[in-house]
């Protein structure tokens, strides 16, 4: 179901600079502006899947690394947020998604054999995507994230699909080198419970419900 964009005044930030997400929160109807933080992921670790993005979208929008570390996105808007009249709330949006793969949480690929032997895996079995979305009101404090779990299973993937995607690189760049909106894969997802979106990385009926109790 399409999200209905929030009448109040509003200026949106989204933490990423991932594109699957800005075309997703583009098609919810918003305007917005993007940055993000850089942050060491690796860093980060927890023993649950849920428990980790969550952390991660907070780590992003909060500077709790080093200070040889990149500031995170909140502590570079704060100041500019004081400074803004023409907005009567700034809004920050974080997120971020893992693969889980028989208990195991996938992230990005390491290498492409790393992709291959993720994708061989999927192959005529089935793994999962939780996403995170955590909103923060710059202007009133409120900040709160949740998740999103879907279950993806597919068909026999064939070696010269796992291949095309391989060399065309997409695959390297997303969590657990898992994408069920390309072309050259759709024919082999077999089901998906849960939303595409959410998949992508920015569950909409979550981010739109977030957005709504942070105004």
């Amino acid at each position: 179901m399409e999200a209905t964009a929030v009448t109040t005044p509003v200026k949106i930030i989204l933490g990423s600079s991932s594109i699957a997400r800005r075309k997703i929160l583009a098609e919810m109807g918003y305007e917005f502006t993007v940055t993000s933080a850089d942050i060491d992921e690796k860093c980060i670790r927890k023993e649950k899947p849920e428990e980790l993005v969550m952390a991660l979208a907070e780590a992003k929008s909060v500077n709790c690394m080093s200070a040889s570390q990149a500031n995170a996105i909140i502590d570079k808007l704060q100041a500019d947020n004081n400074q803004e009249k023409d907005a009567e709330f700034t809004i920050l949006i974080a997120a971020d998604t893992v693969v889980v793969y028989e208990g195991a949480v996938r992230e990005k690929p390491s290498s492409e054999e790393e992709a291959r032997a993720f994708m061989k895996g999927y192959s005529g079995g089935h793994a999962a995507t939780v996403s995170s979305v955590l909103v923060t009101n710059l202007k009133t404090g409120f900040s709160k994230v949740e998740y999103d779990r879907v279950e993806i299973y597919f068909h026999e993937i064939p070696d010269e699909v796992i291949d095309k995607l391989i060399e065309e690189g997409l695959v390297l760049r997303v969590a657990g080198g898992l994408i069920i909106e390309h072309p050259l894969i759709v024919p082999y997802v077999k089901e998906v419970v849960g939303t595409t979106d959410s998949v992508m990385g920015l569950p909409k009926a979550l981010t739109e419900k977030l957005l709504r109790e942070a105004l």
